[in-house]
């Protein structure tokens, strides 16, 4: 039971980081959007400073326990995070893409990415980027 309840505050805290670096990529897409620059460096942007959010809060707030000391191994988890980002957005793209050739409302479609990129991202950065040293 308290496992189960320690599970799902950080899955919440998790929820949190990634409404906030959401809010940071499409805050920042529109923006940028409407000071004239091209849509794909837009959202590029965007959602690279979403990334650096979301690793801020991430491993400060969310599994601090699992966050490396500075150096070597700690280079390697942020590098295992942006991994986790990129097959988040190689996912979506996917799915959008799919989804397009085969009809369906872009928008729609991509309400269905966000939800499998971030089941997908949760549990490559739960199991993997940020498993506590010494965890099977």
């Amino acid at each position: 039971m308290l496992l189960r309840r320690a599970f799902d505050i950080v899955f919440l805290r998790y929820i949190a980081a990634s409404a906030l670096a959401l809010g940071i990529d499409m805050g920042t897409f529109l923006a940028l959007l409407t000071l004239g620059l091209a849509a794909a460096p837009a959202a590029a942007l965007g959602y690279g400073l979403g990334i650096i959010a979301h690793w801020l809060a991430s491993s400060r707030a969310v599994f601090a326990r699992g966050v490396a000391e500075r150096g070597p191994e700690r280079h390697r988890q942020k590098a295992l995070f942006v991994g986790s980002a990129l097959a988040g957005l190689a996912l979506t793209t996917a799915i959008v893409g799919a989804g397009s050739a085969f009809g369906l409302d872009p928008r729609l479609a991509k309400l269905v990415a966000i939800g499998a990129s971030f089941s997908l991202t949760w549990l490559l950065r739960e199991r993997v980027v940020f498993r506590p040293a010494g965890a099977t």
